[in-house]
């Protein structure tokens, strides 16, 4: 059984819709509109909670909460190899690998 609270919630303004967006990314198609932050929070908790409710019904397997996914801590990244060249450069010059430029690079943007 997935616990929804587990789940990543956001609230954003909506200057389209004039009120706040209740969201979840593990599940991207539900969204909650209201006209405060709290309600919002609220809503798009219900919602989740409820639509998880109904999978598990259903016998469908809920999307499992990012926090509680297993991350090797490698990925793979197709860039230009102008650009690959220019980084490996630069890490040559700071004596330092190409991953941990790169890994550096990505904490601090």
């Amino acid at each position: 059984m997935v616990n929804h609270t587990h789940y990543t919630y956001r609230i954003r303004w909506s200057e389209e819709d004039d009120q706040f967006v209740g969201l979840c990314t593990e599940l991207p198609s539900l969204s909650w509109l209201a006209d405060t932050h709290q309600e919002a929070l609220e809503g798009i908790l219900s919602l989740v909670a409820d639509v998880v409710v109904d999978m598990e019904a259903e016998g469908e397997t809920p999307p499992t909460p990012l926090s509680e996914r297993h991350y090797s801590g490698r990925f793979n990244v197709r860039i230009p190899p102008e650009k690959h060249r220019e980084l490996a450069i630069k890490a040559a010059e700071e004596n330092i690998s190409l991953n941990r430029l790169v890994s550096d690079r990505l904490a601090n943007a």
